[in-house]
């Protein structure tokens, strides 16, 4: 009986879960399967993976032949390497302590690479992470700013005017100690040249009177 290791859905719409299957490869997709091998979910990030490895080597041993996307799986988790070095073993290329050895140097690597791409992951996660908090206090650094925005003509009106007439005093009394200096200086300046003026005029007018005043008492002794 042809047999296959294919991938079973379940799940809800939208988030898939899988069973990775034996099954009769004339049944159907979720029809009856032989044996349940492990899951498969790739809505996880990385996907995870549960898998009963040396059952599925076994399978692979016997000739069940796996799927396309059941072969990455087997492939990723190390079943279809581990079947390769045991048909090497079988045909006499190598010994089963240095498949095992072999086995072992190619787990390493696969494992430091799992590991890389966790990490790649995770910081790709953290990152994203940082760029939200960091939009996140933006806006509302920005939010903060239009609320001050809004106040800050309310606060500024009771508070000017005060400032304003503080600001105003000084230079108002410096100055108006400076212009009644200045006006002090020109008027007693001035005062001499008014009196300076009017002096002649006053001679001049009083002097004729005099001189007609004085004439008639001459004319006066005269006659006498």
């Amino acid at each position: 009986m042809p047999t296959k290791i294919r991938l079973q859905r379940h799940g809800r719409k939208g988030k898939p879960f899988f069973h990775i299957v034996v099954a009769d490869s004339r049944a159907k997709r979720d029809g009856r399967f032989i044996e349940k091998l492990g899951t498969y979910n790739p809505t996880t990030q990385p996907a995870t993976i549960e898998l009963n490895f040396d059952k599925a080597v076994d399978w692979l041993q016997t000739g069940a032949q796996p799927t396309d996307t059941a072969r990455a799986i087997l492939s990723y988790k190390g079943v279809m390497m581990k079947n390769h070095l045991l048909n090497g073993v079988r045909k006499g290329a190598f010994n089963e302590e240095q498949a095992e050895e072999k086995f072992a140097a190619w787990l390493k690597d696969k494992e430091a690479k799992i590991q890389g791409a966790t990490d790649s992951i995770e910081k790709a996660k953290a990152d994203e992470a940082a760029k939200r908090l960091a939009a996140e206090k933006e806006a509302n650094e920005a939010r903060a700013k239009e609320i001050a925005a809004k106040n800050a003509p309310e606060v500024v009106e009771e508070e000017a005017p005060a400032a304003e007439e503080a600001t105003e005093e000084a230079p108002q009394t410096i100055d108006e100690a400076a212009a009644e200096a200045a006006n002090e200086a020109p008027t007693e300046e001035a005062a001499p040249e008014a009196k300076a003026e009017e002096a002649p005029e006053a001679k001049a007018e009083e002097a004729p009177e005099a001189k007609a005043e004085e004439a008639p008492a001459e004319d006066e002794k005269k006659d006498a």
